[in-house]
């Protein structure tokens, strides 16, 4: 399992709900394009969702009984699995899925419970106590106020900072070799 969270590097972003973390990933992945990562993001949610709209073909296909569906054109492919039995999501299996050859970074929101290293994101006004005492995987703090803490602190309103931290982290990691995305 250790090379599934090293080859390529996985790093997680762990808060409490409304904190921010897809809008700071959303700040962070065009920087880390730019400093020449190819970049895959997982996202656990707790809610029941559909990417497939109702009247598409492969929305059709689904609602008459596929149990996987893939859909491909030259733009993207997604791939939707209707789960067998609900339970909650395996990072782990979540990370064999991907073409991990083809990422130089894996970036993950949620499943903070699972011990890789994660940056916590933390937010005066949220009133939430942090969660590096009890999680020795946080390797920094990313908050909007100064934090008294052993670990790097990032301006949480300065995604740029982000980026930086983590375009050096990867650049130290061993088995982590970014390409250059094709522009």
């Amino acid at each position: 399992m250790e090379t599934l969270f090293a080859t390529p590097p996985v790093l997680g972003f762990a808060a409490a709900s409304g904190t921010g973390k897809t809008t700071l990933l959303c700040k962070l992945l065009p920087l880390l394009a730019a400093g020449g990562l190819r970049v895959g993001v997982i996202k656990h949610s707790h809610h029941d969702f559909d990417i497939d709209r109702p009247g598409k073909d492969s929305y059709r296909l689904r609602q008459a009984g596929a149990r996987q569906m893939l859909i491909a054109s030259p733009w993207r492919t997604a791939w939707i699995e209707e789960q067998e039995q609900r339970r909650e999501p395996q990072l782990d299996e979540l990370l064999q899925r991907l073409q991990r050859e083809r990422l130089d970074l894996i970036l993950v929101e949620g499943f903070r419970h699972v011990a890789f290293p994660k940056i916590e994101l933390h937010r005066r006004a949220l009133e939430r106590p942090l969660l590096y005492p009890q999680d020795a995987s946080i390797i920094a703090i990313a908050s909007d106020e100064e934090v008294d803490a052993p670990l790097p602190r990032l301006d949480l309103n300065r995604p740029e900072e982000v980026a930086h931290f983590i375009l050096d982290l990867v650049a130290t990691m061993p088995n982590s070799q970014p390409q250059r995305s094709p522009e």
